[in-house]
């Protein structure tokens, strides 16, 4: 499988450097810049990712690249562009403002392989701090903007370029067609990574790892471990045991009712209801991390105790997909923890069992893709994305059976009323959220002091930024009516307008 590789300094925007080349249906992986693994056969090719640093200071990133083969492409964005600029003798420096935004590129060299098919002019996006004054003497310019000279360059007689811009936003017009001429030009990939190719390979891959032995996996309702299963399922049929835990968390009715469809599409799996458990170990808790970290232990304990009841497991299936493991990776520069994920940070000891995660290359998109291609049930497809604690982070502070019944009545209302309006395919997620205040209201002639319940719907591509949903105004009128209305204790329906970032997704 040919690849890309993407060596992380810590940008915003490396993981959507990735999702454009992989949109060129070819494989690309980022990496930490100070890990870089061996330059194998399959790699067609590097790419330096931008980062918040500046390249002259004493903590700055600095990649060795003594071990890429001579005449392998590279391509240095922003930051990139700068180190191998300045790792050369070039100058780079504060440029006393930002440089922030829409810029037009003028192109030098229309004869440059790399801007095959740009414009003489076109917009680019810029974002940073620092400039290339100066290139060393076998860099040559091959584009330019009013502000800045060395917008890009070519370093002579090799295959190796910067870009000062980003290429991979949308408003840099002609971005995407850059990243083509350096992938599917430059470095010569064909383009073969598809939902077919990878089903194919990975199966091929999971019989050979595994072999004759057993694999328990924790199904979650969810589209990541249901398509995992598939997989599995696919590659080594009975030898596969899921085990789906009822923590009490779940929307209405969803256990009996995701079970049912699991059991229809042929998958061994057990149901197990354990949510006098998770609710007595919720009790008094309020700080989101030690819910979630809860949440998460008694998912392990009551999954460990099931798994031990088959005999002979080998093998523990997670649903781990990309935006985990890269979230979870520690990158100088990057971006700090902001919650921990359910599937990274390893298993108990006492398991001792061996991880196979078949989705860990995939995006939350590519892996829907991937779930069509193996036929899994629409309704499970196309669900929502759903957090692994559940309804436990959508209580906001203490989790009770009360406060969960309240708000799986107001979802149920909310995601029901979506479908009713042909508008859940249209969002990403959504979200009922209870908050732990309660206010004043007028129920007929009473007075009435309850809870009030946040409405978030959001558009994204894989969750790692989002927009809020521009709703209408009468479909929000009609749900928060029928909340209210419907929903004992609430009396209070409030929608959320913030993005991410600044915001998260969810609220704890």
């Amino acid at each position: 499988m040919e690849r890309i590789l993407i060596l992380d300094f810590g940008s915003q925007y490396t993981m959507l450097i990735a999702r454009r080349i992989r949109e060129m249906n070819v494989y690309c992986e980022i990496v930490p810049f100070n890990r870089i693994p061996a330059i194998t056969p399959d790699v067609k090719g590097i790419i330096l990712s931008g980062s918040p640093s500046s390249v002259a200071a004493e903590n700055a990133p600095q990649p060795d690249l003594s071990g890429v083969p001579a005449g392998m492409p590279i391509l240095g964005i922003c930051y990139g562009a700068q180190w191998l600029a300045w790792s050369k003798g070039g100058n780079v420096a504060n440029s006393g403002t930002r440089e922030y935004g829409r810029a037009i590129l003028s192109v030098k060299d229309s004869n440059d392989p790399l801007l095959k098919d740009i414009p003489a002019e076109s917009q680019v996006w810029m974002s940073h701090g620092d400039t290339i004054n100066s290139l060393p003497a076998d860099y040559r310019v091959i584009a330019s903007t009013a502000t800045v000279g060395n917008a890009a360059f070519r370093v002579e007689g090799k295959l190796i370029w910067g870009i000062q811009f980003h290429a991979e936003v949308h408003h840099s017009e002609f971005g995407k067609q850059i990243l083509r001429n350096y992938v599917l030009g430059i470095c010569g990939c064909a383009g073969s990574w598809t939902p077919a190719s990878f089903i194919e390979s990975t199966v091929a891959s999971l019989r050979e790892q595994i072999g004759s032995d057993k694999v328990v996996l924790g199904l979650s309702g969810g589209v990541d471990s249901s398509v995992a299963a598939l997989l599995l399922h696919k590659a080594i049929g009975d030898q596969l045991h899921c085990i789906f835990v009822d923590s009490g968390l779940l929307r209405k009715d969803e256990f009996s009712s995701v079970l049912a469809s699991y059991k229809g599409m042929g998958l061994n799996v057990k149901g197990v209801e354990a949510s006098d458990r998770f609710f007595a170990d919720l009790a008094g808790l309020t700080e989101p991390e030690r819910k979630r970290k809860a949440i998460g232990k008694d998912f392990i304990e009551v999954f460990n105790a099931e798994a031990k009841k088959i005999k002979d497991v080998r093998w523990l299936a997670q649903g781990t997909i990309y935006p985990d493991v890269i979230e979870s990776s520690a990158v100088p520069g990057a971006s700090a923890t902001i919650k921990s994920h359910h599937n990274v940070g390893g298993l108990p000891k006492e398991m001792e069992l061996k991880v196979v995660e078949p989705l860990r290359l995939l995006f939350k998109d590519e892996v829907r893709r991937v779930g069509k291609a193996l036929g899994l049930d629409p309704n499970i497809l196309g669900r929502h994305p759903f957090p692994g604690p559940g309804l436990g982070i959508r209580v906001l502070g203490e989790v009770t059976r009360e406060k969960v019944a309240i708000l799986q009545e107001a979802d149920a209302i909310y995601i029901g009323a979506l479908k009713r309006w042909n508008l859940y395919d249209d969002v990403w997620q959504a979200a009922t959220i209870l908050l732990p205040i309660k206010s004043v209201g007028v129920m007929g002639d009473e007075r009435t002091y309850e809870y009030t319940i946040v409405l978030r719907a959001v558009t994204s591509v894989d969750g790692m930024t989002a927009d809020w949903a521009q709703l209408p105004y009468d479909f929000l009128a009609e749900v928060s009516n029928a909340i209210i209305r419907d929903v004992k204790g609430v009396n209070r329906v409030v929608y959320d307008i913030c993005s991410k970032p600044p915001a998260t997704i969810e609220w704890e």
